[in-house]
């Protein structure tokens, strides 16, 4: 290896830790405790060192949310394609559409401040324009996959996809502000497929 290769190799990891610990310091505080300055003594690198990486937090933020948005992509399709096995096709696209819904309300639930880094705070990204990151087009494109079929006739998919996308936001959101009763969240998964998707 050459000693390009390893500076290379080297600067990638501390990039990864950065924002691994910037993710494990939001989701234990929140991200008002990432600050520049906690994350150098975590990571016990001087804060000069982390500015060569980014330029502050949120530059932190952005990769944080693109980081997630590759985790959430896996998760839909993982979710879709087991639903598919499960019904063996059978059942049509609404268990897949389900599964999808499932999965996106459970990642939100399960990583808060990744969910608030993606969609809630401001990392310097694009969304919905030409330049926006593959990683946050590709999550759209998870949940185009499973929700668009279901959009029915004359109806653009990506479009449907944004208002069945803007309600799964709301109920995470909402749940996750204790508006509404944690409890419920599977009734509301079942109303919102049943109604919003069921094919016309």
């Amino acid at each position: 290896m050459s000693v390009q290769d390893r500076k290379e190799r080297e600067r990638a990891g501390r990039e990864r830790l950065i924002v691994a610990t910037a993710r494990e310091l939001a989701e234990q505080q929140g991200w008002d405790a990432v600050t520049t300055r906690r994350l150098a003594e975590r990571i016990e690198y001087s804060q000069p060192v982390l500015y060569s990486h980014f330029r502050g937090k949120r530059e932190i933020i952005g990769a944080v949310a693109l980081e997630g948005a590759v985790e959430l992509a896996a998760a839909l399709r993982a979710a879709a394609a087991r639903a598919g096995e499960g019904t063996g096709g059978a059942g049509g696209p609404l268990p897949r559409v389900a599964a999808v819904a499932r999965a996106y309300l459970d990642f939100a639930a399960r990583h808060p401040a990744v969910y608030d880094a993606m969609f809630h705070l401001d990392g310097g990204l694009a969304f919905a324009q030409e330049d926006t990151p593959e990683p946050l087009k590709d999550a759209f494109a998870a949940l185009v996959e499973a929700v668009g079929e279901v959009a029915g006739e004359g109806v653009h998919p990506a479009q449907f996809t944004e208002l069945f996308w803007a309600a799964l936001h709301g109920l995470a959101t909402l749940t996750r502000a204790g508006r509404m009763p944690a409890g419920d969240t599977e009734r509301r998964v079942e109303l919102l497929v049943g109604r919003f998707a069921a094919p016309r």
